[in-house]
């Protein structure tokens, strides 16, 4: 074989071929460096004297199916101007990495589209290899993502696994990417965050989260100048949560049989969009027979879809018109949760009107933590938390569907 080959096919480029060997399921190319070419790994200097070798092999590209290795007695050097002994430094590979550069690069491609697992059977090494080899690409590529440029961000917390267990993330919106993952939810886990942001002199323009006090309190301490947006979906959750509670009171407070039943079978009716209602389960019909019923449902009901079009007025003023009308409508109603709700909104009020300057939501967030889940069922969870936060903020450049 010649040197050309080692270099052209594996990467390895100043030793010379010695042999090859065929063993059980692989081959293995012996190879070692050319003479004159030792030099010490620290100051480069050629004054050096042999001290002793010992025989390392190598993971490298395969051959076909067969897995290929690469064996190279590694000299031991002691350098006249150091005065130390130090182990040559090899070309081909990192410190302290059983693999060449060559095969951490076909790994971390096949990682695209294959899981870890996958990975490391095609490769015939240990799953914890193919981890050490994504680790390090996704530390190198993700570790301190540039916030410099960020101008429109989304703030939310996720469920990471039992007993209550969160991440805050910070998405940017412009570039779909996932900017910060802090450990816990509500304001402390954005203090580091906060830290990193100011160093980068971002100039945020508008920020989007729910209308948690904690939140609300973080932004207009550390981005007193931002638009602070509050996001629409957990506006109409926080509603379909009341609506919930409300049909729950009603049915307990029911006595007659038929209302009972109607009242039963219509929570997810009631918080469908109307559009959304199934013609073939007569699910339009079910719902209004249960709010032909029940009129504090009915007035419940109509003022949720009502609200709806807040999001849709022509300009900033027709929404606070629109706002004031359905605020008053809402305590109108005299209904507990209705009232709690109306005051809630009233609360947040600038908060929701800020959509018309900046007309931006958590809805991107919200599908990537819809990918984050994802990733973590197809994984059975993640042990190395570090490792699960490269793997969030990679994930706009990861097939999910094929993540491990």
């Amino acid at each position: 074989m010649s040197t050309g080959l080692l270099y052209h096919a594996w990467g390895i480029r100043g030793y010379r071929y010695l042999r090859t060997t065929y063993c059980k399921g692989g081959i293995r190319f012996g190879i070692e460096q050319a003479p004159g070419t030792f030099r010490c790994s620290n100051c480069g200097s050629f004054q050096v004297i042999k001290s002793g070798q010992v025989v390392r092999r190598f993971h490298s590209l395969p051959v076909g199916p067969h897995a290929v290795s690469i064996e190279l007695p590694v000299q031991r050097l002691w350098c006249c101007g150091c005065g130390k002994t130090r182990q040559a430094r090899i070309s081909f590979a990192d410190e302290r990495r059983s693999y060449t550069r060559a095969f951490e690069r076909y790994a971390t491609e096949l990682c695209r589209h294959m899981t870890m697992l996958d990975v490391s059977n095609h490769l015939g090494v240990g799953w914890d290899v193919i981890k050490d080899i994504q680790s390090r690409y996704l530390l190198r590529r993700f570790a301190r993502p540039k916030l410099k440029n960020l101008k429109h961000i989304a703030v939310d917390e996720i469920s990471v696994g039992k007993g209550q267990r969160f991440v805050t993330v910070v998405l940017d919106l412009d570039s779909g990417a996932v900017v910060f993952v802090g450990e816990g939810k509500g304001a402390d886990s954005l203090d580091l965050f906060w830290r990193r942001l100011n160093g980068a002199h971002a100039r945020i323009v508008a920020v989007a989260t729910d209308m948690s006090n904690a939140y609300t309190l973080a932004v207009r301490q550390h981005l007193p100048k931002a638009i602070h947006v509050f996001d629409r979906f957990h506006v109409v959750k926080l509603f379909n949560e009341k609506l919930t509670v409300l049909r729950r009171r009603l049915y307990a407070a029911a006595s007659d049989a038929l209302q009972k039943q109607v009242l039963k079978g219509t929570r997810w009716l009631l918080l469908k969009n109307p559009q959304n209602l199934d013609p073939e389960k007569n699910e339009q019909q079910r719902l209004e027979q249960a709010l032909a019923l029940n009129k504090p449902l009915a007035a419940a009901y109509y003022l949720k879809e009502d609200l709806r079009q807040f999001w849709e007025q022509e300009s900033r003023a027709d929404a606070e018109r629109f706002l004031d009308d359905w605020l008053a409508r809402a305590r109108a109603a005299r209904l507990e949760v209705l009232y709690q709700l109306a005051q809630t909104l009233a609360r947040h009020r600038e908060g929701l009107l800020a959509w018309y300057d900046c007309p931006i939501s958590t809805g991107p967030l919200e599908g990537t933590n819809t990918k984050i889940k994802l990733m973590q069922r197809q994984a059975y969870g993640f042990r190395d938390r570090e490792f699960f936060k490269l793997k969030i903020y990679a994930l706009h450049k990861t097939r999910v569907e094929l993540i491990g």
